[in-house]
């Protein structure tokens, strides 16, 4: 019996090993999504969310985008936004309702959308995924995004309907003042003295 149970135990094996080559030769490699860190928007304007990619897969018709919201201090994301075949499918509930627009292109390897009337509720992280079988998606894009009073905007840059950032210098004084808030004269006391 010891031998019979070593024989059939062989196409096992044999089986085994044709399946290993078989993955070995299919190669599977990575989707890589970039967005900026950050981003300042004022409020009430449009804002251009960039999201690019690379693949060395040629796009296909199953290449899909789709992006979510993460509001500051929840713990759960929100999806609003999926691309796929030429045709965009915005979220039709609150907060993101009807003011989504793609303005991107996945032959360009663009999948950036944009974000009509940005109010203090989308501040949060914003996440870009890209999918472009048989390319795997390692780590999607992530945005942090920050909504400004539109006159309060001086010394760093602000993203608008372009997304491009104004010409004005970035200065860490800001952006920590920002940041931290009450703790602002202490900081910019540091900076300057």
């Amino acid at each position: 019996m010891a031998a019979g149970g070593g024989s059939a135990g062989r196409p096992c094996a044999a089986w085994l090993l044709i399946a290993a080559a078989a993955l070995t030769a299919v190669q599977v490699s990575a989707v890589e999504v970039n967005t900026p860190e950050e981003m300042f928007v004022e409020n009430g304007t449009d804002a251009k969310l960039p999201c690019t990619f690379t693949s060395v897969e040629v796009i296909s018709s199953a290449a899909s985008v789709s992006w979510s919201f993460q509001p500051e201090g929840a713990a759960t994301r929100i999806s609003f936004f999926y691309y796929s075949n030429g045709k965009s499918y915005p979220g039709k509930d609150i907060p993101f309702k009807d003011r989504i627009t793609w303005a991107g292109d996945l032959n360009k390897k663009d999948a950036s959308i944009t974000i009509s009337n940005m109010q203090f509720r989308d501040n949060g992280t914003y996440i870009c995924d890209v999918k472009n079988p048989p390319d795997i998606v390692v780590k999607p894009g992530e945005i942090r995004v920050r909504v400004v009073e539109k006159d309060l905007h001086a010394g760093f840059p602000i993203a608008g309907a372009s997304g491009r950032e104004s010409d004005s210098e970035w200065s860490p004084v800001f952006e920590t003042l920002l940041t931290i808030g009450e703790n602002a004269a202490t900081v910019l006391f540091t900076f300057l003295g």
